[in-house]
Parts: structure tokens; sequence; C-alpha cells
């Protein structure tokens, strides 16, 4: 039996919890930790906000030293390793980019002990045109416990999460709801 890749997965924020969430998709529908300035559809770096709108997924990343590469749908994919990291700092050319970090530069280092991303999917907010400022690294990845408030991501159980990501495809669309 071929599994068929999610058509649309909606993230909506539960009312008076600005940093919580439901995700439905498909049957599945899940609590979210979003993040703590809420939902907002003009999102600007360091505002610890989750984007509103609609978006898709781009890359699968996950820590080989931790699991398997996850099961997903033709959604391409990334092993992570110990130098790579993402770019927040608007003035830089790599912004809202993952680039391989010396131990000086800074960044938002994506091998982490923690564990929150140890599986994450990397959605195309800011892209298409990035532009300095309106939010990097947004990603849907491992929550902490107890559904603490993201720095602007969506956070799920870490079985809730591989769940979902054996659905998503290249054409799924993530519509964020404020």
């Amino acid at each position: 039996m071929q599994r068929s890749s999610l058509r649309t997965i909606h993230v909506s924020r539960r009312p008076g919890r600005r940093w919580q969430g439901v995700l439905r998709a498909g049957s599945l529908t899940v609590p979210v930790a979003l993040g703590r300035g809420g939902v907002r559809a003009n999102k600007r770096e360091g505002d610890g906000a989750t984007p509103a709108g609609r978006f898709r997924a781009l890359r699968l990343w996950w820590r080989a030293d931790r699991s398997p590469r996850p099961a997903s749908l033709r959604l391409p994919s990334r092993r992570i390793g110990r130098s790579d990291a993402w770019c927040e700092d608007p003035s830089d050319r790599r912004y809202n980019r993952s680039f391989r970090r010396s131990t000086k530069e800074p960044g938002d280092r994506l091998w982490r002990d923690d564990g929150l991303y140890d599986v994450f999917v990397e959605i195309d907010h800011n892209c298409r045109p990035r532009v300095a400022g309106r939010g990097s690294a947004v990603f849907i990845h491992v929550a902490r416990p107890g559904f603490a408030p993201t720095a602007g991501c969506i956070a799920l159980r870490r079985g809730d999460l591989l769940r979902l990501v054996r659905r998503i495809g290249p054409r799924t669309r993530i519509i964020i709801h404020s």
C-alpha cells in the first residue's frame, strides 16, 4: 500500500494561550508549542512569534547519531553535522540559510544536546525573497517538556513529529492561522 502525502497541515493557536496550539493534518490532531510571541502575520527577527501564513516543507533534517533517517515521502533530507548552523544575523549574506559554523561564529547551532533538533522540518518562511529582519530558522521540531514556548517554531512530541514526517511531501501546504 502506497502512502499518500498530506495536502494540507493546519496550525492554529489555542484561545487564551498564545504559545500553545493545535496541529491538524488528515486524521492527526495533536497539541503543539508555538512561539512565545504568539502567531503574527508581521513576523520580525527576534520577536519570538510564529509566522502566520501559507508555507511548504523544504527539507527534513535529522541527527544520524541518534536515529536512522526518518521515513518521508519525497521530501529532500539532510543529515545534521556538528558544524551545521543557521544564520540569524540580518546583516549577514547567509541570513536565513544553513551554513558550516566555525567554533567562533555566531548562529543557531543545529547539533544540540537537548534533542529539539534531532528531527526537524525546514519550512519556506522568508525564503523567496529573503528579507533581512523578517525572521529566520522557522522549523517544525521536537517540543520541550510541557510544551514550553519556542522562539518562533512549531514544536510537537517526537512521536507525533515522526508520524507527521511520514506523510509530508514537497507539495504539502502548511497553513498557520493567527
